[in-house]
């Protein structure tokens, strides 16, 4: 007779549903009034040292339980929530807001950056910093996911997030409505700062490697880089963000 697979070795069972892990997302998500849950999945150690919400449908397991709901060697720390995904955040009613409360708060802007970890870490300083909301493309974004949440932690319920279909036309209609768009490269002769000035900035970022596209450079108002020393060519897109968006938060007006 075979030897059985230890249980965090087998594939995470597949859910239609978003499903968040860890103390901070988990919690973060049941403190959200926008939020709708299908299921919490908690080891009975963690149940024991913390009260359990009312109204929601518990499932208690042990370790290896919760872990076949994630990928393998997720950190669940004895939490999983399996969520309806949030409504996204219409870009209309961030620019109609930005028009009418005179705050010079930012909005950033990522142009095909898929990596959950990336995505949840920039809304994480994005909401650190004041930003007003991100932006990605649907298509070229990833979904809601406990990766991306952790990563957030806890941003994923706060910062509004717009996925939009066309990505230039969104920038279209940022532009439209005062922000100044300045796109992040490498090579601009321009730093940040000095883009940056007295406007109400979008931040434009692009995938690490392959940069912005061709089309979403066109919609940018201005090219800035970062004043990195030359020994290092560039930085993770979520580090580039995290900086970027506190020289925004930190000029004088």
């Amino acid at each position: 007779m075979g030897r059985r697979p230890h249980p965090r070795s087998q594939k995470s069972q597949k859910s239609p549903f978003p499903r968040l892990y860890g103390r901070h997302a988990v919690f973060a998500a049941l403190a959200n009034p926008e939020r709708s849950f299908r299921k919490l999945h908690v080891t009975h150690e963690m149940a024991g040292k913390y009260e359990m919400p009312k109204g929601v449908t518990i499932q208690y397991g042990d370790d290896h339980d919760l872990g076949r709901l994630i990928p393998a060697d997720a950190p669940h720390q004895g939490f999983v929530l399996e969520v309806d995904p949030l409504e996204p955040a219409w870009l209309g009613d961030i620019l109609a807001e930005a028009e009418n409360d005179g705050q010079n708060r930012p909005i950033i802007i990522l142009d095909q950056v898929t990596d959950p970890h990336n995505v949840g870490a920039i809304m994480r300083s994005a909401l650190a910093f004041g930003a007003r909301a991100l932006v990605t493309q649907d298509r070229h974004s990833p979904g809601e996911t406990g990766a991306l949440a952790r990563a957030a932690s806890g941003a994923l319920e706060t910062l509004p997030w717009c996925r939009v279909v066309n990505l230039a036309r969104a920038l279209g209609d940022i532009g439209d409505a005062g922000f100044w768009r300045i796109g992040l490269d490498g090579t601009a002769p321009t730093t940040l700062a000095e883009a940056l000035g007295k406007t109400q900035p979008a931040l434009v970022m692009g995938a690490e490697g392959e940069g912005m596209r061709a089309l979403t450079i066109e919609r940018c108002d201005q090219l800035a880089r970062l004043p990195i020393a030359p020994a290092m060519e560039s930085l993770n897109v979520s580090n580039a963000a995290a900086i970027a968006l506190y020289a925004a938060a930190t000029r004088v007006l």
